[in-house]
């Protein structure tokens, strides 16, 4: 797409369109606004492509503390939270891989507990104002707003787990707050970092969030009953799924978790759909 008319404000540290502006045997230099111009090595240079394009790229800083484009993707943005791997750990602080060339620092006074090589760690990338380098931190609460959260019991909500605790897992809300998923409320294996839609359960009085992965509701189990009837009926008219049936295992064949299975078994057999045999649940 050519459009050579718009000089853009380039981000470091996120995904840009910028515009050719030149074409060299090391790549293509692209206007990045008041950040000058930057190269696009060669090797990430689409083919045919003339000055005057807009190309996709993520800016970051090389080994030689240069600003660079590329097409990649890396595991994560300025803003976001990802788990990743430490690959090494110097005087400087620890290295993490997040998919560039360039590893990912995590300096000394921006860890939580000492990093160490070949374990993962729930970070925050962000972008150093008095240097303009790229950064982690796992000191995750100074990224987590102190102010009460404005959510309705029900709310769809985007999580990313967070650590272990005695009671369940902690789980960053929409990348702004933390919550709490709790254990016998878990039909799913959850590892740090992994992201996942969540509900609200409860808003307490102190702002802080019970969550839950399911809703639960009336509608829920109304919106299961066909995934139900269609399990069974794949499976010749009778399912060997029943009330004394592990939670693991329904959670692991139907992906809900028991409470909504047995509510949904309740509501068919009401309507006539179902009936219970020695064997399972069987198809009337």
């Amino acid at each position: 797409m050519t459009n050579s008319q718009i000089t853009p404000q380039a981000t470091i540290g996120k995904f840009n369109q910028l515009n050719i502006v030149a074409l060299a045997d090391n790549g293509a230099y692209l206007d990045a606004g008041e950040l000058g111009e930057i190269l696009l090595p060669k090797r990430y240079v689409p083919e045919l492509c003339k000055v005057g394009e807009s190309l996709k790229v993520f800016i970051y800083r090389d080994s030689a503390d240069r600003l660079i484009a590329t097409t990649e993707t890396p595991l994560a943005q300025v803003g976001e939270f990802v788990s990743l791997k430490v690959i090494e750990v110097n005087k400087i602080g620890a290295f993490l891989d997040w998919g560039l060339p360039k590893d990912l620092l995590v300096p000394y006074n921006q860890q939580h507990t000492a990093m160490e090589v070949g374990k993962y760690y729930l970070v925050r990338v962000f972008l150093d104002q008095l240097t303009d380098r790229l950064a982690a931190s796992s000191k995750l609460d100074k990224f987590i707003d102190i102010w009460p959260a404005e959510y309705q019991q029900g709310d769809k909500v985007n999580l990313i787990i967070g650590g272990k605790t005695d009671l369940g897992f902690k789980a960053i809300v929409n990348d702004l707050h933390w919550g709490l998923l709790y254990d016998n409320e878990i039909f799913q294996h959850l590892r740090v970092g992994k992201k996942i839609t969540g509900y609200i359960k409860h808003v307490r009085e102190d702002g802080r969030l019970d969550l839950i992965l399911s809703r639960g509701s009336k509608n829920k189990v109304n919106d299961f009953s066909a995934k139900l009837l269609a399990h069974i009926a794949d499976r010749g008219g009778i399912s060997p799924l029943h009330d004394k049936s592990s939670p693991e295992l329904i959670q692991r064949t139907l992906g809900v978790s028991k409470k909504t299975f047995k509510a949904t078994v309740g509501n068919l057999l009401k309507k006539g759909k179902i009936t219970i045999v020695k064997d399972g649940i069987k198809l009337v």
